[in-house]
């Protein structure tokens, strides 16, 4: 692959931690009617920007805790492709387990309305949101231009700082599209629209974990030959 070739994959996968979050900020699932009823119930933008400001810390939490394994296990450079393939497989497994079992875990009903961070925290995690940028975040840990020799502090540290970068932007996406959609319906819509118009996206969301994880295993697997 040339340096042209490089950077094209390299922006390619900036793109797709940056859709990611477009994707679930949209999803009410992941909480932006919740902000919305913040703000209605105050009676005040404010009290939507506080929500919103708690459910993006709670989800940026989530991703960071969730990449961090992989963070610390790419410094086994010799080990690098056998890791990509294994978070890929993982991330199909969970796409598929999320087709089959549409139920939310328990767990989440017992978290208060009003601890919105723990909520945003718990819903990333049981939603595989932070599971499915491991093989994105894989993909750019082998782009940063770091090769075996480098000294395993050194990869540790560059692979710490890649999964903080990527759990931001990730995360800053998330509550842009997220806090738009809030906004929209606290200013201009009114909660009879999500009532009248709710979505769903927890299935598209579960075939794009497998779709994404069969991609990446792809990728991994030509770039063995």
């Amino acid at each position: 692959m040339n340096g042209s070739e490089a950077d094209w994959a390299v922006a390619g996968l900036w793109l797709a931690v940056i859709a990611s979050g477009l994707y679930h900020g949209v999803n009410p699932g992941m909480g932006w009617p919740l902000a919305v009823s913040a703000g209605m119930m105050e009676k005040s933008p404010r009290a939507l920007v506080a929500a919103l400001w708690a459910l993006a810390v709670g989800h940026l939490l989530a991703m960071f805790l969730m990449i961090l394994p992989f963070s610390l296990l790419i410094s086994l450079v010799y080990w690098q492709r056998q890791i990509r393939i294994g978070s890929s497989l993982l991330v199909m497994s969970f796409g598929a387990f999320r087709l089959i079992d549409r139920l939310h875990p328990r767990a989440l009903a017992r978290i208060k309305p009003t601890q919105l961070g723990l909520w945003s925290f718990a819903v990333a995690i049981a939603h595989g949101a932070g599971l499915m940028l491991a093989p994105i975040y894989l993909g750019l840990c082998e782009s940063n231009g770091l090769d075996r020799g480098a000294a395993a502090g050194t990869l540790i540290r560059a692979n710490l700082e890649m999964a903080v970068l990527v759990s931001i932007v990730h995360s800053g996406a998330m509550i842009a599209a997220g806090g738009l959609c809030a906004w929209l319906v606290y200013r201009y819509l009114g909660l009879k629209f999500v009532s009248r118009n709710w979505f769903n996206l927890d299935a598209t969301w579960a075939v794009t974990l497998v779709l994404v994880g069969a991609v990446s295993l792809a990728v991994c697997l030509v770039g063995l030959h």
